[in-house]
């Protein structure tokens, strides 16, 4: 028998682990100066991390686009929108290439920012130096035998890990992915029910 314990990310301020990202992936870009009083940030997102860049971009006094497909809950839409977000919709039938080509195009017209969290390094730089540093605390270098994450944008799987294999080289680490967008097992991207 094995003990299972999980890190519970619901109690951040936007509900999801997404919020560490979305804090990093601004406040990174304010760093570099990239990102300016005043500008707008623009990103593509299922939910989460719109979530997030919404209330960090609200709390900043940014003005924040969210673009995601039609098919993401009603619930997300009203959160993001709660916030003060501008929510832009597309069409579901174009999955997130769709809303990754969208916030493009508003990013062009209104010389916003786009975090790109996909491809954006402070994405797995926040959760090696938090979530993984967190973990770590918890158990020791030695107290954990596996880590099993989600697998979405893979930043929390791959900064998580990071940190735990600098730790101890011997844990192992099991990403769990969409069995419809089976990226990681060699399938093409899909859409998918998790939300």
């Amino acid at each position: 028998a094995a003990d299972v314990y999980v890190k519970l990310e619901a109690f951040n301020p936007g509900s999801s682990v997404k919020d560490r990202i979305a804090l990093s992936m601004i406040e990174k870009a304010e760093q570099d100066g990239i990102l300016k009083p005043g500008a707008t940030i623009v990103e593509a997102t299922s939910g989460n991390t719109g979530i997030g860049l919404s209330w960090v971009g609200a709390a900043k006094g940014y003005k924040v686009v969210i673009v995601m497909p039609e098919t993401m809950s009603v619930e997300r839409r009203k959160i993001i929108q709660a916030y003060g977000a501008e929510l832009v919709l597309t069409p579901g039938s174009e999955g997130m290439k769709g809303a990754i080509a969208k916030a493009q195009e508003i990013a062009a017209e209104r010389d916003g920012f786009l975090p790109l969290q996909f491809n954006n390094p402070a994405n797995p730089e926040v959760h090696e130096r938090t979530t993984g540093a967190e973990i770590l605390a918890a158990f020791g270098s030695d107290g954990l035998d596996a880590f099993v994450g989600g697998v979405g944008t893979g930043g929390t799987i791959s900064g998580v890990s990071h940190a735990l294999k600098v730790a101890n080289s011997n844990i192992q680490v099991y990403a769990v992915e969409a069995d419809e967008s089976a990226i990681l097992s060699g399938e093409k991207p899909g859409p998918h029910k998790i939300q």
